[in-house]
């Protein structure tokens, strides 16, 4: 799999789109009150699941770890998710939380 690109890289290689997400995704639609960062977490790794938006996964991984979710919960989510986004959808999800493990 080829590894997505971090805040910096994608400052270095598309300034505009690092300063859009920044601004309108993360200082903007994340900080809204009505759903909590967790909450938030939990929709976006369900849709990138759901998309096969795999190279975005480790990053949110650690994101919704940061936000709240542990370990069980995150396994939980995907074993949801295998019956609503696909039994393929959510090993490759699986195999996201288990290479962020190492």
């Amino acid at each position: 799999m080829t590894k997505s690109l971090d805040r910096e890289t994608l400052a270095r290689v598309a300034p505009k789109l690092a300063e859009l997400s920044q601004d309108l995704l993360f200082n903007d639609i994340w900080q809204r009150e009505i759903l909590s960062p967790r909450e938030r977490s939990l929709i976006t790794l369900a849709a990138l699941t759901a998309l096969g938006r795999i190279q975005q996964l480790p990053w949110h991984i650690r994101f919704a770890q940061q936000n709240g979710l542990n370990r069980e919960e995150l396994v939980e989510t995907f074993t949801h998710l295998a019956f609503y986004a696909g039994w393929p959808a959510a090993v490759s999800a699986l195999e996201c939380l288990e290479e962020d493990k190492h």
